[in-house]
């Protein structure tokens, strides 16, 4: 669809073809790369992205994902390929400080429309605790931040260190979902109808996913939960909870051995039973902190790419495995 078209090699245009586009599913072709379609050509800079893009451009867009099925998306470097590859394109949608080279790639690029997901919402920050006993623990939350910052700095220094991860509180997710379907209806007015009405549709099944969580989260024997990486902190908001993370923002970043015990200690406490670890990512320092302390171990996915080890095929089906693993957790009736 795009006017500034450009030439690409056989060679790059089966490398190009190759990026991310096993996740994607509605719309994608294995044939074409983006920006060499008749369609509205996307690029996302990882899953939920590319999902959002999907469910509400329906049969008018083409998609690809800047990042590969089981990719860690804040690992993700951007390759001359990729950057041709958005050149290419009609619209970039990412979210801004959750993948440096895709920010840095995404504001040096000529393409037309942009669209931040993290402009879309309101982002807070969100130390190693988030949710729930804030105020009990505020001292010891500083704490835990000053002791991270370093480890997550860089994967999150054009936020601030404002957590990105929106995508897993349902309501925020409509939200970003909503200023993507206006986004679309104005780049591609031909199709704003259906875009308007995909995205009605899409806010309808987060919004029904909410209730869903919140009926499902009621009837707690606990409210707190032990993650390696500090994904949940909207979700615990939302639903009441306390998300207690091995480490910060950056799943990559090591723990340090006072935090470890900490959480040992923390977990006998509070009678938690379970220690989460994510599919993209070592489950090693679970299974470590786990092990020590007598608990169990289960998967929280946060959603930041489907692969074959993923509990479904799209977003809604993996919240609702994160959903189940969470009541078995926290002694749910």
């Amino acid at each position: 669809m795009n006017v500034r078209r450009h030439h690409i090699s056989a060679a790059a245009l089966a490398a190009v073809t190759a990026l991310g586009l096993g996740t994607l599913t509605a719309c994608s072709s294995d044939s074409a790369a983006a920006g060499n379609t008749d369609k509205f050509d996307v690029v996302a800079s990882f899953y939920p992205m590319a999902f959002l893009a999907e469910q509400i451009g329906g049969e008018h867009v083409h998609v690809t994902s800047l990042t590969q099925p089981g990719q860690e998306p804040h690992d993700l470097e951007i390759s001359a390929k990729q950057t041709a590859q958005l050149e290419e394109s009609d619209a970039a949608l990412y979210l801004k400080g959750l993948q440096p080279s895709v920010d840095e790639a995404i504001g040096q690029s000529p393409v037309s429309t942009k669209i931040d997901a993290a402009g879309l919402t309101t982002l807070k920050e969100h130390g190693t605790e988030a949710g729930g006993h804030e105020d009990e623990h505020a001292e010891d939350e500083h704490a835990h931040e000053d002791e991270h910052a370093h480890e997550h700095e860089h994967a999150h220094e054009h936020e601030g260190g404002k957590d990105p991860h929106v995508w897993l509180d349902p309501v925020k997710y409509a939200e970003v979902a909503e200023g993507v379907g206006k986004a679309f209806e104005k780049a591609d007015p031909d199709h704003a109808a259906d875009y308007r009405k995909n995205t009605e549709a899409l806010v309808k099944k987060l919004n029904d996913l909410d209730t869903t969580f919140e009926t499902g989260l009621a009837d707690k024997k606990n409210s707190v939960f032990i993650t390696t990486h500090a994904a949940f902190g909207y979700l615990a908001e939302r639903y009441g909870l306390t998300e207690e993370a091995i480490s910060g923002l950056d799943p990559e970043s090591e723990p340090s051995g006072a935090r470890v015990k900490e959480l040992q200690e923390m977990a006998k406490a509070d009678g938690v039973t379970t220690v989460f670890y994510e599919t993209l990512v070592s489950d090693r320092t679970a299974k470590t902190l786990a092990g020590d302390a007598g608990l169990k171990t289960d998967v929280l996915d946060p959603l930041e790419g489907i692969t074959d080890a993923s509990r479904g095929d799209d977003y809604f089906q993996v919240m609702e495995a994160n959903l189940e693993a969470l009541r078995t957790a926290l002694g749910t009736k």
